[in-house]
């Protein structure tokens, strides 16, 4: 039996999407397993032992022509696949896994593709707006929320599209490549103080209403490294820019941050950043995908939510503290801040006392140990504040 598993959606929703692996490992034993996901994305699958081939495309380059996404598609039916399961409800992925040539065809669906499926279900995590447009009746636009995390709707396709029960949740799985392992050890080795326990932050994010205010990570870094943490930023190239005004703001003097504060923003990959997180202490980030990484590996987390819906995406770990925002807007889930006459307060109200407060009572639970020293997460359900 063949299987194919698409999912080509960002960092996060891929990550979310590790839980069901081993259970369909579970149920078709004697199956090949496939998984399709974005190239940029492969380091946190290659090394899934759930997974027997990764088909990994550059959905943005190569693959966004129609001419090679149909020789993409010719590539897929040419393999005879017996199950399709769709894990991402845009048009690219939905027509991927419609015309397969697939014997049973399942997941979420855009419609119209929908009639090509065996079965497809609503993903029930993600938000919903009701009112405005044309099936919205001109009514006012209401915002409302996904009712259950995106892991839970993620199972749902195996339940209510295939009937598998007694599924065995073992939570965000992602083991990062030996090469990042290598070249961490190494960093960790020759760069940082063993005898000193690291804070990792991440300040970016891919929406402007996700990211906490840059002054209050600032004040946030300051006092860590006065307790005697080793700061270090993390995050891609787009996020250095923000980065480097988060340091500006700081008021810790330059002979204490050449031992106490470390910039790794844009010098390391997706695999490296998993490595890496495995030796910090405490994670503090906003509603991001390295959020899920740091989950898979275990780190402790402190992190904020603005605009960000809670029951969908919280990190998935009972060794997380979600700080959410006290704003009568929260969650809108816009991108960019609607409210012309306080801007981003759901974000400004989340003071830097609170997530200091949240992070030193994650620490000394779990005693500045980093996260590759930490027992698995006994629940997934993590504190809302």
């Amino acid at each position: 039996m063949k299987i194919l598993i698409v999912n080509l959606m960002h960092l996060g929703d891929l990550m979310l999407m590790t839980p069901i692996l081993p259970a369909v490992r579970e149920a078709y034993k004697d199956a090949t397993i496939y998984l399709l996901v974005d190239k940029k994305l492969r380091d946190l699958v290659s090394e899934n032992h759930n997974i027997d081939k990764l088909v990994a495309i550059d959905k943005k380059g190569l693959y966004n022509t129609p001419k090679h996404f149909l020789k993409l598609i010719l590539q897929l039916r040419k393999a005879k696949f017996d199950l399709v399961i769709n894990c991402h409800r845009n048009e690219r992925a939905s027509a991927i896994a419609a015309f397969s040539g697939a014997k049973q065809i399942v997941g979420y669906a855009k419609p119209g593709f929908s009639l090509f499926f065996t079965k497809s279900i609503n993903n029930e995590a993600v938000a919903h707006h009701i009112g405005r447009g044309p099936f919205g009746l001109f009514g006012p636009h209401k915002y409302k929320p996904g009712w259950v995390h995106q892991v839970t709707s993620y199972f749902d396709i195996l339940k209510k599209c295939l009937n598998l029960e007694n599924l065995k949740d073992t939570g965000l799985f992602m083991k990062p490549p030996k090469k990042a392992v290598d070249k961490i050890n190494s960093l960790y080795k020759a760069e940082f103080d063993p005898a000193k326990p690291i804070v990792a932050l991440n300040v970016g994010a891919s929406w402007e209403t996700k990211r906490w205010l840059f002054s209050h990570f600032a004040v946030v870094a300051d006092s860590l490294i006065e307790k005697g943490y080793i700061v270090t930023f993390l995050g891609g190239d787009m996020d250095v820019d923000f980065v480097n005004e988060v340091i500006s703001l700081m008021k810790t003097p330059n002979s204490i941050r050449e031992t106490s504060l470390k910039v790794l923003t844009g010098k390391l990959s997706l695999g490296e950043v998993a490595a890496f997180l495995k030796k910090a202490s405490l994670f503090i980030t906003t509603d991001s995908g390295p959020m899920h990484i740091g989950v898979a590996m275990n780190v402790p987390i402190v992190t904020m939510f603005g605009a960000s819906p809670v029951p969908g995406f919280y990190p998935y770990t009972d060794k997380a503290i979600l700080i959410r925002a006290k704003s009568p807007c929260h969650p809108c889930g816009d991108h960019s801040c609607k409210n012309k006459e306080e801007n981003f307060s759901c974000m400004k109200n989340i003071s830097p006392t609170e997530v200091l407060s949240a992070a030193f009572s994650l620490l000394d639970k779990f005693q500045n140990l980093p996260a590759e020293a930490l027992p698995p997460p006994a629940s997934f359900q993590c504190s809302v504040v």
